[in-house]
């Protein structure tokens, strides 16, 4: 039986993260959601020195005892808007708060949200592939809600609804950064076969980066 790991690259980078501080002595605020699975993880690396903040409320008031070291860590499929806040306002009642060396926060997510948000206003309706406990594909659809777009998350092309579509002109789809592109194109076949529709991809951002295969995997 082979056994590949195949954990993304910039997750085991947050749980090596977390050794390292805890190791130094750290009590480490972690940033994000209570019971998603990525959390669930990097606190089980150093459980007795983790604090979870899920929101900018929560670094306002959380408690710290004693005189203690500091550092943070954040999911990475954050919003990086709401990522940034928290950060904020724990920099601002802890100045000595020791920071990552890098952003956790994963650039597949930052782009997609920035993708959303200059492409939603231009349309009528905004799709979401996503599942329904995915952070960052739950955070693309309250983006573009935000931006006044009607939006809907969905698994597959079989979950949209025509009647969501029924008197729109034009549709922005997008997907959570986990999101096979089979899904993608299932969707951009569906729409095309049942409407007729035109499709016009935007590149908001080339994301160059590679990262190597498991050493199992590339034998």
């Amino acid at each position: 039986l082979t056994i590949v790991d195949a954990t993304c690259p910039l997750v085991s980078k947050v749980h090596s993260e977390a050794i390292r501080f805890a190791r130094q002595g750290h009590t480490i605020l972690l940033i994000g959601h209570e019971g998603h699975d990525e959390i669930i993880g990097t606190m089980g690396e150093a459980p007795e020195r983790m604090v979870l903040v899920q929101s900018e409320e929560e670094a306002a008031t959380v408690a710290v005892t004693g005189d203690v070291s500091l550092a943070f860590l954040s999911q990475t499929t954050l919003s990086v808007d709401d990522a940034n806040r928290i950060v904020a306002r724990l920099k601002q009642r802890f100045p000595a708060i020791v920071a990552p060396p890098s952003e956790d926060i994963c650039y597949a997510t930052q782009n997609r949200q920035e993708a959303v948000r200059r492409i939603a206003p231009e349309a009528d309706v905004a799709l979401v592939i996503g599942s329904q406990n995915s952070s960052n594909s739950m955070r693309l659809r309250e983006i573009a809600d935000e931006l006044g777009v009607p939006a809907y998350l969905i698994d597959s092309a079989a979950e949209i609804d025509t009647a969501w579509l029924e008197g729109k002109e034009s549709v922005a789809l997008t997907a959570g950064a986990s999101a096979p592109e089979e899904l993608v194109q299932d969707c951009v076949r569906f729409l095309v076969d049942r409407f007729g529709a035109t499709v016009e991809e935007r590149t908001v951002r080339d994301e160059a980066m590679h990262f190597q295969l498991p050493a199992t995997v590339r034998r």
